[in-house]
């Protein structure tokens, strides 16, 4: 659920009302994942996608200046790439075609990626014109209440707490209460506000104002489709590896050892995808978190079914949501972040013609503020190096067309 308050704060800073992406995000969580429940009959739960959220704000509105509506129209017309992809069954072929250590390093970089926001959120990391970053000054309370969240949620996690990532959150909120009224000043980061943490009551009706403001013409000007084809890639990468990961976890194959319903579950991913643009938010897809509730017990669709209702009510307690300063989120998307470094465990550090490419672009994304820029770098490098050592058989057609759009995105100045 820290979804529901996580998603908007990201969302908010590329210029989209807090409480309109909550109603996007509550109403995209509860149809896809009812979807998924009754269509795919997974125990999958379907939210807006993190990394994703990063990549429309920081990447698409702030790094290249495009206006949300538009970057919406992109979400959307990823999703029906995707839906394409999908329905003609061309995904696997683009799955084979991407390498493995990329896979596990665009996977691990999204999560520093994350953890950079978060810390810059916190104004942990802040700008620095001798040495481009530092760490900020341990006088601020903001700082303070934010190294306190860190701590208390990182326990809560370790300890294996139901629902600690929730309970920090809340309680980093309390701490950051004072702020403004006994010590310290939010101004600065608050509008203006000298008080950080503002009661505008508990439940009003939903904020409707986004959905259909994306715009679908504008989105398709050529130079945008860079921003279509890594959304909608990095969507498909992103779910395929989920339901691998859940369908392990919780023994959930078919006979063929597959992820049992895979095409299905592609399809409602995929639909979330497109409905993310329609409602206004970024795209949906399915999340790992849910191999908790099969741990639970949860193994058929009706488990997803019972989520989604979960979030539904959400959609009337937007004021009492909207206390939550980002300083309190923040310490989510540093454990958040955390949690997406695995997969560079499995990248074969010693093979350095796998190595390279894969370290360029776990880098990358973070030191360059782009999820693209990462992707890119680690494909072309990949290419270049098989080929000027005589591998050019580990670079198949179909990376050699996506390498072609890589050059194109770079030409455009993207």
């Amino acid at each position: 659920m820290y979804i529901i308050v996580v998603n908007p704060a990201i969302l908010s800073q590329a210029g989209l009302p807090f409480s309109g992406v909550l109603t996007a995000t509550v109403l995209l969580s509860f149809f896809c994942s009812l979807m998924m429940g009754l269509y795919a009959r997974n125990p999958i739960v379907v939210a807006p996608g993190m990394g994703m959220n990063a990549f429309f704000t920081f990447t698409a509105v702030k790094g290249m200046g495009i206006r949300p509506e538009v970057a919406l129209g992109a979400v959307f017309w990823a999703g029906m790439l995707f839906l394409l992809l999908s329905i003609f069954n061309i995904r696997s072929a683009i799955v084979r075609a991407i390498p493995q250590p990329l896979r596990y390093a665009v996977s691990a970089g999204i999560g520093l990626f994350i953890t950079l926001i978060g810390f810059e959120n916190a104004r942990f990391i802040v700008a620095n014109p001798a040495t481009l970053v530092s760490i900020a000054s341990f006088n601020d309370p903001i700082v303070l209440t934010f190294v306190f969240g860190l701590l208390l949620m990182s326990v809560l996690v370790v300890r294996d707490i139901p629902g600690g990532i929730i309970i920090g959150i809340i309680l980093t909120t309390l701490a950051a209460w004072p702020i403004g009224r006994f010590w310290g000043d939010a101004s600065a980061v608050n509008f203006g506000q000298k008080t950080l943490v503002n009661f505008q009551g508990i439940w009003s009706m939903p904020d409707f104002s986004m959905i259909g403001k994306l715009d679908l013409v504008g989105s398709l000007s050529w130079s945008l489709w860079p921003v279509i084809f890594a959304f909608a890639f990095t969507d498909l990468f992103d779910s395929l590896s989920t339901f691998v990961g859940v369908a392990e976890a919780g023994g959930l194959q078919d006979a063929d050892g597959q992820p049992r319903n895979l095409n299905r579950s592609l399809l409602t991913d995929a639909v979330a995808t497109t409905l993310a643009g329609l409602v206004g938010t970024s795209p949906g897809t399915a999340y790992i978190e849910s191999a908790v509730g099969i741990a639970q017990g949860g193994r058929t669709g009706l488990t997803a079914i019972v989520a989604g209702f979960c979030f539904l009510p959400f959609l009337f307690l937007s004021p009492l949501l909207s206390i939550i300063p980002s300083i309190a989120t923040a310490p989510a998307l540093v454990l958040v972040g955390a949690f997406m470094m695995k997969p560079i465990t499995r990248i074969e550090w010693d093979q350095l013609d796998d190595a390279l490419p894969a370290f360029l672009a776990l880098v990358l994304i973070p030191f360059s503020y782009s999820i693209t820029q990462g992707l890119i770098w680690g494909f072309l490098l990949w290419t270049v190096i098989k080929v000027s050592i005589g591998k050019s058989r580990e670079v198949p057609l179909g990376l050699w067309i996506v390498d072609i759009f890589c050059v194109l995105a770079l030409a455009s100045g993207h």
